[in-house]
């Protein structure tokens, strides 16, 4: 109804401004004149030019979106009577006429991940002559030359590959004529896109049962607005919200109120973009219940609650959340302070949710939630404030304040939607305003306040007037003091390994909402690249929290926050001192060197603010594992000292040292290595070990020992001294051995028995003089090698390569054998030239292998043992037998009846060297397979089963004593397993050289076909 009576104001305002001119345009409405010029018109027409002409106002029309849904359509309804004005003439070139939209360009949200790689804003406009386009982007002028990613078809604007950095704002289409210029309404151009969670893993929450609970979601970075949900252990199990558990779509955190055991799990929050749907998943998070007992009874405490001020355009729809912790859970409630809640409220989310559908003036007010419980109550109160759209400004520029500090740049938009332009006028205060070098008006209606100052201070007005109408929107602006801020604590001194919350707080107009960014050293803290150890939370509007989790030594510094309001920016800082573990100690320098002992020197390192209490010294030489710490003296040393002596060290040993420095909170880095320095000679003090006695040759006394290390040598010269005497004996015997390798000596002495009892001791000895001997360990002389020959040695011929030899043997007291050796060589060779094969053992017999074929040799057997050998056995002989034949089967034929096959060949004649043949093998397998199946005969003809379907492949060979002949050339014959094949279709093969040979094959073979 109120748009009916607009349109009824506006024909009468037409008809009443342009009634002077309805004389020139005869049998037009009045209304038409207000566009139109005849070219050969009147006079009285002459005046209505583009200087002079009025401009049309149309008021905008449509329905009011939630300033905080940019992207929900906002509709605008273009001057359509000019359009239909301008379509009455389109085809008439005698009428001219400015320019009048037929489409404005609509706000556009574009997904970062689409396929499309280009935006379209359409502009079209009717004028005579033709109108031109240019487009703006928050307010200046696109140039679109100068950029290939712009292009203008018929007046629209073609972005391609859209930026968000560059492209996002506000763009204008304006179109321009020989009679004027209009400008189309804001089309915001915003990016939709949804990034990934971090991926840093999220530390367990652990609370006692009964107490309250907030699971931070952080989302990661979006635009536009997005949905929240919460996955419980596992997708899709989702949290189902009660009374007890409410997911704020604000924050998009997890709230509940009274933890129980089956809330215990891992928790994932879920986002999902409103635009493009795309959804992503957040690490999870633990929680967990404490063992130190259950939370008891206490009041409400409100978590989440709506803004302070909450703004909402009339006819869009207000939701508020309030939700509490509390044990007993509490419940919540809501009012409106001096009035009633209005009808048409709803509550939604167990009453956590006061929803107000079609905002009108008359719901604005103070609203009030209320949490309460047994053990108390807790209330929050906020103002609901409802503004309305002016009928021909968009709304972001109907109403603003503007507040900013001393000295800064005021600039307040004025752009009113109009057809044909509006003029501007400003006023501050009742007075029209005054420009001066520091208050400008821009061409496009924008005013312009240079270092504003309090004078500034006051209420702006800016109207839009054509000859249809006027609108106009105020500005407040404010000119306040600058913004500060607390950052606390102050100073800190922390430990490695804890954490530390640094909070700051900006004290600021509640009008402005603030910006938290962090630094460290004067350098942005990367929350994403500091593995874990910071993190940034933001904890009310007007305050953040930066928690530095494990703090490392490289984590001292300056820390700084930055706050930044529309107004302006502060920064604070506060200095972090961390303690930990001292740092290495400086250079280490052996001042004195005996043969046990090291005096050494160095200088103190940092001690990380926390004094250093003890110093140990470290050793390392070619002997040890790694770093060993050794003894000194003093034994303790504090941390005041620089010098300690290092004992009990090995004589003649290169080593290094190092020193590590301890403090209360822990030891440090070791200091880097002294030089290498090499202590000084002394006598040996360590004997050999291990000493025994070894398998030796008869008449000998074999002493073996552990070689002494060269770490345990204590200087050069160093040797061993060997000492024995018969057992019972009193007088000993020493030899000296020079090499410090050595690890056993051979006593010999013809008139010493077998298996002699001595008494033995090996003792050590360097330049220095002479070290201990080792304990008296008893010792006796060898057996000696074996005395008796093997008996009854018999060689077999078994084969064209192969000789079995078996021998026994005669059991003797001493020179007890530990194998037996055969040697072997041809009739025609020398008994020097015997190849020669080893058994161990007790075995008595042996395969000779790998011999020629048709070939006499002669055989010996022996015994041996550690002592040596003992005599040949009288020699043997055995001929190996002849090769086996040369020639293949020759003139093969075969017919196949079925999956039988029957087989005939000519007999091998061997030569005179080769074996007799004693028979014959078929092999036949599968084709692709390596395993052969066998027949043998004795014959020159068999039968094949060819078992299963496929292509077989059939060979044959003789058989003699030497081993199996040379094989027949491959034949390859199909099988149909079992398919019986009549004699009609039996085909007879033959793979022959001689025509007489095949005739008395076949007369062989056909009986074999009749089975």
């Amino acid at each position: 109804m109120m748009w009916l009576s607009w349109k009824l104001f506006l024909f009468l305002s037409l008809t009443g401004c342009l009634s002077e001119y309805s004389e020139a345009v005869p049998g037009l409405p009045t209304s038409y004149a207000a566009i139109l010029r005849i070219k050969s018109g009147s006079s009285s027409l002459a005046s209505f030019n583009s200087k002079n002409r009025p401009r049309l106002s149309s008021p905008s029309l449509g329905s009011a979106s939630s300033p905080g849904l940019r992207g929900a359509a906002q509709h605008y309804h273009s001057p359509t009577n000019l359009y239909h004005f301008s379509e009455a003439f389109k085809h008439d070139e005698s009428i001219d006429y400015g320019p009048v939209f037929v489409q404005e360009p609509d706000d556009v949200i574009f997904p970062t991940d689409s396929e499309e790689k280009k935006i379209s804003l359409n502009c079209q406009a009717r004028g005579n002559p033709t109108p031109t386009y240019r487009w703006l982007r928050n307010g200046t002028e696109i140039d679109i030359e100068s950029d290939y990613r712009f292009s203008l078809i018929e007046g629209s604007l073609i972005i391609n590959n859209p930026s968000e950095m560059k492209d996002s704002g506000q763009y204008q289409c304006l179109t321009t004529n020989m009679f004027g210029s209009v400008l189309s309404r804001e089309a915001v151009l915003q990016f939709a896109y949804l990034e990934n969670f971090s991926g840093r893993t999220r530390s367990a929450v652990s609370v006692r049962e009964g107490q309250g609970v907030v699971l931070m979601c952080s989302p990661p970075l979006h635009s536009p607005e997005i949905i929240y949900s919460w996955v419980f252990n596992e997708f899709p199990s989702f949290v189902a919200e009660d009374s007890r558990r409410f997911i704020s779509q604000e924050t998009g955190n997890l709230y509940i109120s009274k933890v129980q055991t089956s809330d215990v799990g891992s928790y994932i929050c879920l986002v999902k973009n409103t635009v493009t749907n795309a959804r992503v998943l957040s690490p999870p998070t633990p929680l967990t219940l404490r063992n130190d007992g259950v939370m008891g009874e206490y009041e409400p405490k409100i978590e989440v609650h709506f803004p302070y001020t909450v703004t909402a355009a009339r006819g869009t729809t207000v939701k508020m959340e309030c939700f509490a912790l509390g044990n007993p859970v509490p419940t919540i409630s809501w009012r409106k302070v001096n009035g009633h809640n209005p009808s048409k409220a709803r509550l939604r989310k167990s009453q956590a949710v006061l929803e107000i559908p079609n905002v009108q003036l008359e719901d604005a007010g103070m609203y009030e939630c209320k949490a309460e419980n047994s053990r108390g109550r807790n209330v929050f109160r906020g103002q609901l404030q409802v503004y309305t759209s002016a009928p021909t400004f968009p709304l972001n520029q109907l109403r603003k304040t503007i507040i900013i500090t001393k000295g800064q740049e005021v600039i307040i938009e004025c752009n009113p939607q109009a057809s044909p332009k509006p003029t501007i006028t400003w006023k501050k205060g009742d007075k029209a305003l005054r420009e001066s070098k520091r208050v400008t008006i821009l061409p496009h209606g924008t005013l312009r306040i240079l270092n504003a100052s309090k004078s500034d201070e006051g209420r702006y007005l800016c109207q839009g007037v054509n000859v249809f109408g006027s609108a106009e929107i105020i500005a407040s602006v404010f000119v306040k003091e600058p913004t500060r801020i607390e950052l606390t604590p102050k100073k800190i001194e922390l430990t490695v390994g804890e954490s530390i919350v640094l909070s700051c707080k900006a004290l600021h107009d509640s009008t402005l909402d603030v910006t938290f960014y962090w630094t460290l050293n004067g350098q942005p803290i990367d929350f994403e690249k500091e593995g874990g150890h910071f993190e940034s939370i933001k904890a009310q509007a007007s305050s953040a929290d930066l928690m530095i989790r494990n703090i490392l030594l490289m984590h001292a510094g300056r820390y700084g926050c930055r706050v930044q309001t529309a107004a302006d920016t502060v920064s604070d800082e506060t200095e972090l001192l961390v303690r930990g573990p001292p740092g290495p100690p400086g250079v280490v320098i052996v001042e004195e060197i005996t043969d046990t002992t090291a005096t050494l020197s160095w200088s103190p390192g940092a001690d990380n603010h926390s004094p250093i209490s003890l110093y140990n010294l470290q050793a390392r030489s070619p002997f040890s594992l790694g770093w060993q710490t050794v003894k000194t003296v003093p034994d303790v040393i504090s941390g005041d000292m620089e010098s300690a002596m290092a004992v009990e060290l090995n004589p003649w040993v290169e080593y290094e040292f190092r020193v590590v420095a301890t403090n209360k909170i822990g030891t440090g880095d070791p200091s880097a290595p002294s030089r290498v320095i090499r202590t000084n000679e002394a006598v040996p003090k360590t004997p050999p070990a291990n000493v025994s006695g070894r398998s030796g040759r008869r008449h000998e006394l074999v002493i073996a020992w552990e070689p002494v290390s060269e770490e345990f040598q204590n200087g050069e010269g160093f040797g061993y001294i060997v000492a024995f005497r018969p057992n019972g004996t009193r007088g000993w015997k020493e030899k000296m051995v020079t090499s410090s390798d050595a690890s056993k000596f051979i006593y010999r002495d013809e008139s010493v028995p077998p298996l002699t009892p001595f008494e033995v001791k090996v003792g050590v000895y360097n330049n220095k003089g002479d070290g201990p001997f080792s304990p008296i360990v008893v010792i006796c002389s060898a057996e000696g090698e074996p005395t008796a020959a093997p008996i009854d040695v018999k060689a077999t011929s078994l084969s064209v390569s192969e000789i079995l030899v078996a021998w026994k043997h005669i059991k003797e007291s001493l020179g007890r054998p530990q194998g037996f050796e055969v040697g072997y060589w041809k009739d025609m060779e020398q008994e020097e030239a015997a190849e020669k094969v080893k058994t161990e053992g007790n075995e008595s017999s042996i395969l000779l292998t790998g011999l020629e074929g048709n070939t006499l040799y002669h055989l010996t057997v022996r015994a041996y043992n550690a002592a040596g050998y003992g005599p040949p056995s009288t020699a043997v002989r055995a001929a190996t037998k002849k090769s086996p034949p040369s020639q293949a089967p020759s003139n093969i034929m075969w017919i196949q009846d079925g999956s039988h096959v029957s087989l005939g060949w000519e007999p091998v004649r061997p030569l005179a060297n080769e074996s007799d043949v004693m028979g014959y093998k078929v092999l036949f397998r599968q084709e692709g397979q390596s395993n052969s199946q066998v027949i043998e005969t004795q014959k020159t003809s068999a039968v094949v089963l060819l078992p299963d379907v496929g292509v077989y492949i059939i060979e044959v060979c003789a058989v003699s004593e030497g081993g199996d002949g040379t094989a027949s050339p491959q034949i390859r014959v199909p099988s149909f397993s079992g398919g019986k094949v009549t004699s009609a279709q039996s085909t007879l093969h033959v793979l022959s050289t001689s025509s007489t040979s095949v005739t008395l094959l076949l007369a062989l073979m056909v009986p074999s076909a009749s089975w």
